[in-house]
């Protein structure tokens, strides 16, 4: 879906205290199975959020299962959802949902350039839309 056409990225997320804050990104894509579903990320665009997304750039997703990170343990294991983690994460969007103030170690939804490592986000999403322009004529 994301190989036939340029797209962006926007990623919104919401705080427990009501705040919001988005990302943006220039170019969005991942790779075939074959590659390991590798993220192709263009460069950070703004938002009030910052840029935590850029340093997954160019990674494999890791699961549970498939192990394509480049610590030498399992992030999808350590950090319980799967993503395209380094050596793990800056951004952990499928981690566990945990109302903030409940304690655990860089688990759960996390943007780091927004609110750390150990804030828990209330929600996240990650929204593309192709960049194309309309040749349509009113």
């Amino acid at each position: 879906m994301t190989m036939r056409k340029e797209n962006e990225l926007r990623v919104d997320m919401e705080d427990w205290e009501g705040a919001q804050a988005s990302a943006q990104y220039s170019s969005f894509s991942i790779g075939p199975e074959s590659a390991g579903y590798q993220l192709h990320l263009g460069s950070f665009t703004g938002g009030t959020a910052g840029d935590s997304l850029s340093q997954h750039n160019s990674m494999k997703f890791t699961t549970f299962d498939k192990d394509q990170d480049i610590w030498e343990r399992n992030c999808a294991h350590q950090y319980l959802g799967g993503f395209w983690y380094m050596a793990c994460h800056y951004a952990n969007p499928t981690g566990m949902y945990a109302p903030h103030g409940i304690a655990f170690e860089s688990v759960h939804v996390i943007w780091r350039s927004w609110k750390g490592l150990h804030y828990s986000l209330k929600n996240i999403s990650m929204k593309i839309r192709s960049v194309a322009k309309c040749s349509c004529t009113v």
